[in-house]
């Protein structure tokens, strides 16, 4: 019925290749389809199943989990304060001593 077209590469020589070369449908075999195999229903089963205890150890876990991570946020957050202080700390005396060279002269 409709015949697919094959693209074609130009060379630089001017000659024009196909890509591909054009497949009669002669050697073509028809295949039979095959019939699927009908679908048996799944029960949906959860991947994990917690006993009460299992739940309350899972809570902890991730309680704590939020504390430790927030012990070190805030540690690291004290740590970058205490060191602007200590900069602002020097930056003010080295203009106090730079302030009372000039006034001296």
């Amino acid at each position: 019925m409709l015949r697919p077209r094959v693209p074609v590469n130009p060379l630089p020589t001017g000659l024009v290749t196909p890509l591909i070369q054009p497949i009669t449908t002669s050697d073509i075999e028809p295949q039979t389809a095959a019939q699927p195999a009908p679908a048996t229903p799944r029960v949906q089963v959860p991947a994990v199943r917690l006993t009460p205890t299992g739940l309350i150890a899972v809570v902890a876990g991730g309680a704590g989990l939020v504390l430790v991570v927030g012990a070190v946020l805030v540690s690291m957050l004290l740590a970058v304060a205490i060191s602007a202080a200590s900069v602002a700390v020097c930056a003010v005396v080295l203009r106090s001593l730079l302030n009372n060279e000039h006034k001296h002269r």
